[in-house]
């Protein structure tokens, strides 16, 4: 597997643990419909949390967060209005960033939890489309 689809999978992975650790129900992982993918979909008692985790090693020019345009976040609410209409989903939505920084000298795949930086941007943009 190329090295960069290795790092995003690993920056998944701690994410799920992240927010599990949180208190968070992950009830999706790499949820499709069509064209379109969210990585995390978490639930909390009052909300449904849709999360886009960007993975960089640490010195990339640019930053997790900064990687999230404004095509992926209206991507990403296109997905979810299509998952709130496909599973009657009644709790206010949310939509959220989780940066993963490795470190630049561990592989992917033998970083460990003590290794990553991981900065939790909740509620991090606005709906781009209307919901159903």
């Amino acid at each position: 597997m190329a090295e960069h689809n290795t790092v995003g999978q690993q920056g998944e992975h701690f994410a799920q643990e992240y927010l599990r650790r949180k208190g968070y129900t992950i009830v999706e992982t790499n949820w499709r419909c069509s064209h379109l993918e969210v990585d995390i979909i978490a639930r909390t008692r009052r909300e449904i949390v849709f999360v886009e985790v960007k993975t960089r090693r640490t010195g990339s020019i640019l930053s997790p967060e900064e990687a999230v345009d404004m095509r992926r976040k209206e991507r990403m609410t296109r997905a979810a209005n299509i998952y709130i209409h496909l599973k009657h989903i009644n709790l206010s939505p949310r939509f959220d960033i989780i940066a993963v920084l490795l470190p630049p000298d561990i592989p992917a795949e033998q970083a460990k939890t003590s290794d990553v930086t991981i900065t939790h941007f909740e509620d991090a943009f606005p709906p781009v489309a209307k919901y159903y």
